[in-house]
């Protein structure tokens, strides 16, 4: 058996969150160590919030996770909020000053009725003028493409097991892609297989939901150096701020 407490440990292996080393950890650490109050939507194991508290950030960090192992390893501190949920069923009422959805979460938002749903919570969540961060792979990059079987990672996890974790793309429906992940032991024994679909939005289709929802973009950048978004941009990333209204 791998069991989801397993991926969610898997996950932190393989997917380490440290600033020190990871240009795009620092520009989203950076963001929430200025925030008095923040809100981490798809906050997975809470690693962000975990350094967060570690380097000091004193004021309210809240995440919300609907992965119920993943919200029992982010649940090891205490000195966090960590609610159960998706973000179209956020129900917070301009309490923060910044919210998050960091690692591609965003890209989890399929249709357009869960991203709408999806941005106005966060929208009613923030103070007017809180900020809004996240980021998300370029589809003119076309990443999905290096998903494949032969680019298959291999880590050992707590357990001294030796494992592979390999992609296959299933299909490419329009903006949406939908792929498997495979994890094997290292004599070849499948453990796990699971699915799951991505949207892929560019930077002025994103910038389109964002003013439809009330937000203003105060900067896009193609990566986290703030470098401008090109063709060749991995993935981009977004700030936004609340819009008033008159």
């Amino acid at each position: 058996m791998f069991t989801d407490a397993d991926v969610a440990a898997l996950y932190d292996q393989l997917n380490p969150w440290d600033p020190t080393r990871y240009p795009s950890d620092a520009f989203f650490n950076r963001l929430v160590m200025d925030a008095q109050a923040v809100l981490d939507v798809g906050c997975g194991t809470g690693q962000m919030l975990h350094r967060a508290r570690d380097l000091g950030h004193r004021g309210r960090l809240v995440g919300l996770e609907p992965d119920l192992a993943a919200l029992d390893r982010a649940r090891r501190r205490t000195d966090i909020e960590w609610v159960a949920g998706v973000a179209a069923d956020a129900c917070w009422d301009r309490e923060f000053d910044l919210a998050t959805m960091a690692s591609n979460v965003f890209q989890c938002l399929i249709s357009d009725a869960d991203l709408a749903a999806s941005l106005a919570a966060v929208r009613r969540a923030l103070r007017d003028g809180g900020r809004f961060a996240f980021d998300t792979r370029n589809p003119r990059a076309r990443e999905w493409e290096q998903w494949e079987p032969s680019n298959a990672s291999e880590v050992v996890d707590g357990n001294g097991r030796t494992l592979r974790v390999s992609h296959h793309v299933e299909s490419v429906i329009g903006d949406v892609v939908t792929l498997t992940e495979t994890t094997t032991a290292q004599d070849g024994t499948v453990l796990r297989v699971d699915r799951a679909s991505l949207r892929f939005l560019d930077a002025p289709q994103v910038g389109a939901l964002l003013r439809d929802a009330g937000f203003e973009i105060e900067a896009q950048y193609g990566g986290p150096n703030q470098q401008p978004v090109t063709d060749e941009s991995r993935s981009f990333l977004t700030v936004a701020r609340t819009r008033t209204a008159h």
